[in-house]
């Protein structure tokens, strides 16, 4: 293949077809084995044959591009756009039986991904977006929802923090719960970033605050949303990219309420 249009949008559907082969295998293959890679941190054996086949796949598809996974690590040049995989995000959800987890393939060029799909095997729903195109689900066109007031917003609120820092980090998470239980209709805590950002773009939530940024996480859903006519920014209020600190994707009618409860909530540290 040539080199990739800006859009993304002639390398969907090998970005559909990474996320449908992944499917297949995680749908397949009941986990055996779970090991720690780190404070209340698991990997699963399904987490690395689904990166290692997606890695493979890819690399056939279009050797020019490099792969960041959130197992392997990335490979290709630095300046150079390239995909991004989370063979499993909701690895904790697999690990106990819990079928809401899916995979995560995205093309990011410069800071922020132009292609993107996301799967969940165990629900039937395939998710896609392209910069420019649009963003699916199947054949159905996205729009984020049109709720236009706090209190009848369905937010979802990522996981707490692991490892150094977490103590700190996850003050400001219960503060964040705190202002958002006494203010919004109800919270959710899925367990994966890609359910969260997947149904903010749908018009299921009507924000998804996830108080971290890790690409294979989120760079596929925050492109949904963003085809999806919603924003997503950082904790500052500034557009987000890979490189963010947070993930506050919100649907353009809750925008500057929910943005506030996370500014009063960092604002307590």
């Amino acid at each position: 293949m040539g080199e990739p249009d800006p859009r993304g949008a002639d390398l969907l559907p090998v970005a559909r077809e990474a996320a449908a082969l992944a499917r297949r295998i995680i749908a397949e293959r009941a986990p055996r084995s779970v090991a720690s890679k780190g404070d209340r941190d698991m990997v699963t054996d399904v987490d690395l044959a689904v990166e290692e086949a997606l890695r493979d796949f890819l690399g056939r598809e279009t050797p020019q591009l490099g792969v960041l996974g959130e197992e392997g690590g990335r490979t290709g040049a630095g300046d150079a756009p390239y995909w991004v995989v989370d063979p499993v995000d909701g690895t904790a959800n697999l690990a106990r039986g819990i079928p809401l987890c899916g995979v995560t393939v995205a093309l990011v060029r410069g800071r922020t991904a132009v292609a993107a799909a996301i799967d969940f095997p165990f629900l039937g729903t395939a998710y896609a977006a392209a910069a420019g195109v649009g963003a699916y689900c199947g054949d159905e066109r996205l729009r984020v929802a049109g709720t236009a007031e706090e209190a009848a917003a369905l937010v979802s609120v990522g996981d707490f923090a692991v490892g150094p820092g977490a103590q700190a980090k996850n003050r400001v998470r219960l503060d964040l719960l705190g202002r958002l239980g006494a203010r919004v209709q109800r919270i959710r805590m899925l367990g994966t970033a890609a359910a969260d950002l997947a149904w903010t773009a749908h018009g299921r939530l009507d924000a998804a605050l996830i108080l971290a940024n890790r690409p294979w996480d989120t760079a596929a859903g925050v492109l949904l949303v963003r085809e999806a006519g919603g924003a997503v920014l950082d904790r500052d209020g500034s557009e987000h990219t890979v490189d963010s600190e947070a993930t506050i994707a919100v649907a353009p009618g809750v925008r500057e309420a929910l943005m506030a409860e996370v500014e009063r909530a960092y604002g307590n540290l």
